[in-house]
């Protein structure tokens, strides 16, 4: 493709969607084939989507940052958050972020949860899922210094965030309830970029990394950076992706 792909969803109808550069845009897998849906941010040509996720009624949530300098340096501010409707009209949440990553939903569907990296903060929002409006903002947790910097993120069968730390080598659990940490999961690799849950129950977690911006010595301090790592044995599950209703 001529662009990075930063997310892929499933799609009601068949196939997948994907956020593609600045585009959303239709995947046909067998025939290898590629349409775009629409474009954002088209008067800044320096950005690109990051994370993106599908919310309960089928709405396409992805947001876009500034091309980085180099990892997490970048032109602040320039991302936006969005919303991809079944009809493919967008709606966009607000702008100003630095770098749109991860977001989920709770169990009950009444709070959208969305990390800007760069506020070293998970926020949550009071969610509408007839109408897909968000308001409310607010931040259930901080992080410390050693885990560095929140990235992609998933909800479990317990109503519990999972939240990759970028340059913090570990994935945290968090209880969006009492803005707690429950657990941490040390990975061998700093760059620790995002996670779900996969396998034939949701029992497996699956964790990306990332090897960009690193030296021959810190690769050779780190050979699996850039791998995908699976953990198992954590004793809860994940929830199912929704599939786009487009």
């Amino acid at each position: 493709l001529d662009a990075p792909v930063s997310s892929v969803a499933l799609r009601k109808s068949g196939d997948y969607v994907i956020t593609l550069g600045t585009r959303f845009a239709a995947l046909k897998w067998k025939e290898q084939l590629v349409t775009t849906i629409t474009h954002v941010d088209k008067d800044k040509p320096n950005n690109r989507f990051n994370d993106g996720k599908v919310d309960p009624a089928g709405r396409y949530f992805a947001g876009t940052m500034a091309e980085e300098i180099r990892p997490a340096v970048l032109e602040r501010h320039q991302g936006s958050l969005y919303m991809l409707l079944s009809d493919f009209s967008v709606v966009k949440h607000f702008d100003q972020v630095d770098i749109s990553n991860g977001l989920d939903w709770s169990l009950d569907h009444k709070t959208f949860f969305y990390i800007d990296s760069l506020s070293y903060s998970v926020d949550a929002f009071d969610y509408d899922l007839q109408t897909g409006k968000i308001g409310n903002r607010r931040s259930i947790y901080r992080l410390e210094k050693e885990e560095s910097i929140p990235d992609g993120m998933c909800i479990d069968t317990e109503g519990k965030l999972w939240v990759a730390c970028y340059d913090g080598g570990r994935v945290i659990r968090l209880d969006p309830e009492t803005g707690k940490r429950l657990q941490t999961v040390k990975l061998p690799v700093d760059k620790t970029t995002s996670c779900c849950f996969g396998g034939k129950d949701y029992s497996e977690m699956y964790v990306t990394s990332a090897s960009d911006g690193m030296d021959k010595e810190w690769l050779s301090r780190q050979p699996q950076a850039g791998g995908i790592f699976k953990i198992t044995g954590l004793g809860v599950k994940g929830v199912p992706p929704y599939p786009f209703a487009g």
